[in-house]
């Protein structure tokens, strides 16, 4: 094409594009393509963003958990997520009724939540058993590895990790204060949860622990609702003179009759659970259990942000707590001694 040909094409394209231009029907065809884009892009930007979901797992009661769960709100709250807008939780309760825990994990599989947060040994063991592939983390539990949980505390392996308490080691410091705190005791009645996941693991570590303080130990096992009256006779008529118990959904459901039982025998008594002395009781020992729940918070974050539970180690409590309440020492006429008052970290007066 030599010059002149090429500069006739320009002017003739020139032409033909202002024609288009000013013609009705392009200029509306260039509008609805337009609007097409637009609507595209307003769509493309209102697309709703992904609300994760937790589900919880609790072995107890709502009402017992209450504090415990209020804490892991707060430490979800503490790393920026608000339930009801960028996180929604579902909860499961099993009431203390153990059977249930396998239905109602299985409830929270099908509603594909994002992990699970469970307690204890059987809420964890029924999460671990609904599903190989949900993240599971236990806010608390006995013994991890013993439990079959994980494979270790470093490395727990597949989908399951969380807090874990070092229970032999505090049964002996527990049956050391009931002692410092009524010298005069010798035979110490122990409450625990026969036929769980440990087996006679938790009788065996606490009475190893009472032989090392000249203590001898009655043991209480019991299993369901039914075990506790006969349970409560057994200990007067062997003349126990405290009570000790040990972590359990069942003995958490139960805890005003435990509370009374040892009241009304003028029991000194060490619980297991914070809640306990809370609601009357003598003496707690151990994690502070709050402290846990808000840490757990931490492990959801990281496995909803994309950490794997395999590369997550077990971690163990780093704050524990003595509370006793002068109230109820008041109520079975014992005093404690105030070498032992000093060492409390919370008086309940």
């Amino acid at each position: 094409m030599n010059r002149r040909s090429r500069v006739r094409w320009l002017d003739s394209f020139s032409d033909n594009r202002k024609s288009k231009i000013k013609n009705p029907k392009w200029g509306r065809v260039v509008a609805i393509g337009i609007t097409f884009a637009m609507c595209g892009v307003v769509a493309q930007a209102q697309q709703p963003v992904k609300v994760p979901r937790i589900g919880v797992l609790a072995p107890p009661t709502p009402s017992f958990f209450s504090i415990r769960f209020e804490a892991f709100r707060q430490g979800l709250r503490d790393l920026g997520y608000l339930e009801g807008k960028n996180i929604s939780i579902e909860y499961r309760y099993a009431e203390g009724k153990l059977d249930r825990l396998p239905h109602l994990a299985a409830e929270l599989v099908h509603l594909k939540v994002d992990v699970i947060l469970t307690a204890g040994e059987s809420g964890a063991l029924a999460a671990k058993n609904a599903t190989s592939t949900i993240p599971v983390v236990f806010a608390v539990t006995e013994d991890a590895v013993e439990s079959g949980l994980v494979s270790s505390l470093a490395r727990p392996g597949g989908n399951v990790t969380g807090l874990t308490v070092l229970s032999e080691e505090l049964g002996g410091k527990r049956l050391e204060l009931l002692k410092e705190s009524s010298p005069k005791v010798t035979r110490v009645a122990f409450l625990w949860p026969s036929g769980g996941p440990r087996g006679n693991v938790p009788f065996t570590e606490m009475e190893a622990a009472a032989k090392a303080f000249g203590l001898k130990l009655q043991s209480l096992p019991v299993r369901g609702l039914e075990d506790f009256q006969p349970a409560f006779e057994a200990a007067k008529r062997d003349g126990a003179q405290a009570l000790i118990t040990t972590p359990s959904p069942v003995m958490n459901t139960q805890r005003d009759r435990i509370i009374d039982f040892a009241a009304t025998n003028r029991l000194a008594a060490m619980y297991a659970a914070l809640e306990f002395v809370d609601a009357g009781g003598l003496m707690y020992y151990g994690p502070n259990y709050l402290d846990l729940f808000r840490r757990a918070a931490t492990y959801v974050d990281k496995i909803l942000k994309g950490a794997k539970p395999a590369d997550l180690p077990v971690q163990q409590p780093t704050k524990f707590e003595f509370i006793i309440n002068l109230k109820a020492a008041k109520q079975i006429g014992l005093t404690i001694p105030p070498n032992v008052l000093a060492r409390a970290d919370k008086v309940i007066r």
